[in-house]
């Protein structure tokens, strides 16, 4: 288990993540993001399913059409580790080329 990040660590990490919002009462960060079509949130949602499988830490999302919200938390450490943070920035690489990203 990685563990939780200390709330004095996160203004710093969080001002890399411009576009993820925290909740503090849940304790996760979450990001919205808004593609062309669902194609091409499908697409995005693979290439991260394929990560965070490969992690084995994964997001808690929605899809609807070409909308996909994103909320990262580590429930086994009871909030935000840095394992959310380091798929939170490979959500924002795998954004980054798509119109989500633009």
């Amino acid at each position: 288990m990685t563990a939780k990040l200390d709330t004095a660590q996160l203004p710093g990490l969080l001002s890399q993540l411009p576009a993820w919002s925290l909740d503090p009462a849940a304790a996760a960060i979450s990001r919205h993001l808004e593609f062309a079509d669902f194609n091409e949130a499908f697409a995005f949602m693979t290439r991260v399913a394929l990560e965070a499988a490969r992690r084995d830490h994964h997001p808690d999302w929605s899809n609807q059409y070409n909308v996909v919200d994103v909320t990262l938390t580590s429930h086994d450490a009871g909030g935000l580790t840095m394992r959310d943070i380091e798929l939170a920035r490979f959500v924002e690489r795998a954004a980054a080329g798509t119109s989500a990203g633009a």
